[in-house]
């Protein structure tokens, strides 16, 4: 393939792409974040297997840049997916002592 399909790919596909995740509704958010966390750590282990075998300073330059989002996104999507499951968790009922104390001190 020549440079100028390949650039129209990546356009169309990244148009395609915010397209599809624009129409996501917040509901799927968690479950979908799994599943790119997924991905995202089979593309960290594609740029760190790559690695080996590029050749040049713009391959290692690029792998490094690759290696350094899916890394971020990984981090980031196990951050986003840990902090929207903590707001289904049940919270513990206050102790009997805890409720007078706070009675007491709200009172004042």
């Amino acid at each position: 393939m020549n440079t100028i399909t390949e650039i129209a790919i990546l356009v169309l596909a990244a148009f395609v792409g915010f397209e599809v995740i624009s129409k996501v509704p917040n509901t799927l958010h968690t479950p979908l974040m799994s599943g790119t966390n997924a991905i995202h750590g089979i593309v960290l282990l594609g740029g760190l297997l790559l690695m080996h075998e590029a050749q040049g300073v713009l391959e290692h330059v690029l792998l490094v840049i690759a290696i350094t989002f899916g890394t971020i996104n990984i981090v980031g999507g196990f951050l986003v997916t840990d902090r929207m499951l903590g707001m289904f968790k049940r919270k513990d009922p206050p102790k009997a002592g805890e409720d007078e104390a706070e009675e007491a001190g709200g009172s004042s």
